[in-house]
């Protein structure tokens, strides 16, 4: 039986919603509380049993490199101030095994996960995308390696998004359920505006394979002038069943700034140490916003 073993992490956006934050900072380590956001997606990786990670880079990303890197200076500080816990929290990020290679012009997605091809070679691959963090029991993309495991075919999570949102999506045309699996009819990239097939929406976890690339290498133009990766799903899916998989879980949006603020707010209120405090100070907030309301 084929295991997934590598996975593709696409970091080479411009992040221009987040303008001029991410002017000099790529959007992959703007921090959730004091965490960038894009360890909480290696970690996902590596906790779904992942040995090997590709992160796609552009321009302007030097510092996914360094934060993965080993920071001998720092740990040295640590030591010697006896700031133990902190240096094993330091010391997390740089031990996987992370490699890293630059998608040259900002071609889109599908462009993005073309450039890992040659690491990926002829094994099946999962993707992660860093727009989407997913608090589970059990970790999202193990939820679709095990899926994987039992449909031996691509697989490709998906979540109920509200209507006003289906356009923001790839979106599924679901065949048939069988538990949380669905089989798909079509895969449509960001629908108009009321014309989504339904409102069950890819959210950023694949299990693909390789073939994924044979269509990928065509660098067909589609939504928004760039390379899709939903387009050549929707090709693979022609010849070889590509399954959608409802996983369970928490997703959080990261990629757009309400949804950044929300999850900051809910993993910081998740967290012991700041659980109390935080608490006590959005209840003092919205007494001065209902005072404020009321003058």
């Amino acid at each position: 039986m084929k295991s997934i073993k590598k996975a593709i992490i696409p970091a080479a956006g411009l992040g221009t919603r987040f303008l001029p934050a991410t002017k000099a900072m790529p959007k992959e380590m703007l921090p959730i509380v004091d965490r960038p956001t894009i360890e909480y997606i290696v970690e996902e990786a590596v906790e779904s049993g992942i040995e090997d990670i590709i992160i796609v880079t552009g321009k302007g990303k030097r510092a996914i490199e360094d934060h993965f890197d080993s920071a001998f200076e720092l740990e040295d500080s640590l030591v010697k101030k006896e700031k133990f816990d902190m240096l094993e929290e330091v010391r997390k990020s740089s031990k996987v095994d992370i490699h890293y290679i630059r998608q040259k012009e900002p071609k889109g997605l599908g462009h993005a996960i073309w450039c890992a091809r040659k690491f990926i070679g002829h094994e099946p691959l999962a993707v992660l995308l860093g727009d989407d963090i997913v608090k589970s029991d059990k970790p999202c993309l193990k939820q679709l390696i095990d899926e994987y495991s039992v449909v031996q075919s691509s697989v490709i999570g998906v979540q109920f998004v509200p209507n006003d949102q289906t356009h923001r999506y790839g979106i599924i045309d679901p065949a048939e359920q069988t538990g949380r699996r669905y089989k798909v009819d079509r895969f449509v990239e960001k629908p108009p505006q009321n014309e989504a097939p339904s409102n069950m929406g890819i959210v950023g976890r694949y299990i693909l394979e390789p073939e994924i690339f044979d269509y990928l290498s065509e660098h067909n133009i589609g939504a928004g002038g760039e390379i899709q990766l939903t387009d050549a799903i929707e090709q693979l899916n022609r010849l070889n069943p590509v399954y959608a998989y409802e996983f369970e879980g928490r997703r959080y949006d990261v990629g757009e700034k309400f949804g950044f603020i929300q999850t900051t707010l809910e993993l910081a209120l998740s967290r012991e140490d700041l659980r109390e405090p935080l608490e006590h100070y959005i209840n003092e907030l919205h007494v001065k916003l209902n005072a404020a309301n009321r003058v």
